[in-house]
């Protein structure tokens, strides 16, 4: 995972596409170019009249260009980091900071994309993207780019209730604010805890509900489990968010239906 934090202090997750997936993705491309080139040449043969020589060369040399250059630039330029492969394998081109890339970095892009990939037939690319966190080709590094995942597939929603034998102490016990860092720590773990081994399961929950406890008051029931502790208090502060947040909407109605009512109508 990507962190950015934005100049509105606002932090984005950008999950950075595999070598694996971007490898997949220029393979398609390039099947793609090389079909429309093989078909432009067939098409070009069967017109042997149509030019000259020297005319024919500049024209070979002006489709290849445009072909492996111009079309990937204005593809990507248009799409804002797409193109056919990369829209199979769910990736998109980003800048650095997480925002849509322009045309100068798809151009940069585009010129060493020839070198690295067609030329030295992804060989250089494939080395620099093995010794890069966030799988970066020549093109990448040097344009201040990199490919992200979009399709990522949704967690499933944590399901978590309080135990029964906690359900009178959790409506009555003050739970501060947590950070958000042990939150999601202790949603992680109820969320996969079945998949850990009981031994390494256990000890980190207790060690969650240490640390949790300092914003718990008073302590749950003597001989209550971590697990059970950290499970009745998620369910409870879900539920009380839940409410406060209902709360805060139904006066949020009640106020908007008071305003907008006509004056004088005797409502």
């Amino acid at each position: 995972m990507s962190a950015i934090i934005t100049g509105e202090a606002v932090t984005l997750v950008l999950r950075p596409a595999s070598f694996a997936a971007r490898a997949v993705g220029a393979l398609i491309d390039m099947v793609a170019t090389l079909l429309v080139g093989l078909l432009l040449v067939l098409g070009l043969g069967a017109v042997p009249d149509l030019f000259d020589a020297a005319a024919g060369q500049v024209l070979v040399l002006v489709v290849l260009v445009l072909l492996f250059v111009g079309v990937p630039v204005a593809v990507e330029t248009v799409s804002r980091g797409k193109s056919l492969g990369k829209f199979a394998m769910g990736l998109r081109i980003v800048r650095d900071d997480g925002g849509a890339i322009r045309f100068r970095h798809a151009l940069i892009r585009g010129l060493l994309g020839v070198f690295e990939i067609y030329m030295m037939l992804g060989s250089v690319a494939f080395l620099a993207s093995i010794f890069n966190d966030r799988s970066k080709r020549l093109g990448d590094m040097l344009a201040g780019t990199y490919a992200v995942r979009e399709r990522v597939p949704a967690p499933e929603p944590l399901v978590v209730q309080t135990p029964e034998h906690l359900q009178r102490w959790a409506v009555l016990a003050d739970m501060g604010r947590m950070p958000d860092g042990l939150s999601r720590r202790i949603a992680q773990l109820l969320r996969q805890g079945s998949q850990m081994t009981p031994p390494s399961r256990d000890a980190l929950a207790a060690a969650l509900a240490t640390e949790a406890a300092a914003f718990v008051s008073p302590p749950p029931p003597s001989g209550t489990l971590a697990a059970a502790f950290l499970a009745a208090i998620t369910s409870e502060r879900r539920d009380r968010d839940r409410r406060s947040l209902t709360a805060a909407q139904e006066r949020a109605d009640n106020l908007g239906r008071r305003l907008y009512r006509m004056p004088f109508s005797g409502e």
